[in-house]
């Protein structure tokens, strides 16, 4: 059986958009990428002292659990050169792959969290997710990707300056 599984990509380190490439080709590991946002230059959030980042969402089909999908973009990660440590946790990174939704489920087991917990505060993670799938849901706030991401308003904190590429 397939699950959905929604997921924001991101990178400020390098080449940007050629790590966000590398990044979805090597997700094929896990199942097959459906679709992909478009690319979104977006502003730092809580450490603002590094440059800004390169996001994009996509939809992956896959056969793996949650825990065996996190483990292969652990593994992603690490191979790209990112490691997940305390150093710098907001800090500037070569990828950062987040499961965002996974069907409807929620986890919370250990390291991982879905959906995922701040996702309805950032704009950099829902705009690009409302324009692959605007209607999918949060399962613990019971509201579509759209709703959440109109509910940031125009400005506030959560208004990041955000331009498409």
């Amino acid at each position: 059986m397939s699950h959905k599984a929604y997921l924001s990509l991101g990178s400020n380190i390098g080449n940007a958009r050629e790590n966000l490439r590398i990044a979805i080709e090597k997700l094929e590991s896990c199942g097959e990428v459906i679709v992909q946002s478009r690319v979104y230059a977006t502003e730092p959030v809580d450490y603002k002292e590094q440059p800004w980042f390169i996001n994009c969402a996509v939809l992956l089909l896959t056969d793996q659990s949650p825990q065996d999908l996190m483990a292969g973009i652990l593994a992603i990660e690490n191979e790209m050169g990112r490691g997940r440590d305390a150093a710098a946790p907001k800090g500037p990174r070569t990828i950062d792959i987040d499961i965002v939704l996974f069907d409807e489920e929620v986890v919370e087991s250990g390291d991982l969290e879905i959906p995922h917990p701040r996702m309805q505060e950032r704009r950099f993670v829902l705009a690009p997710l409302a324009e692959i799938a605007p209607e999918a849901r949060h399962p613990g706030l019971d509201r579509s990707v759209l709703e959440l991401l109109q509910a940031l308003g125009p400005s506030g904190p959560a208004a990041l300056r955000m331009e498409p590429l």
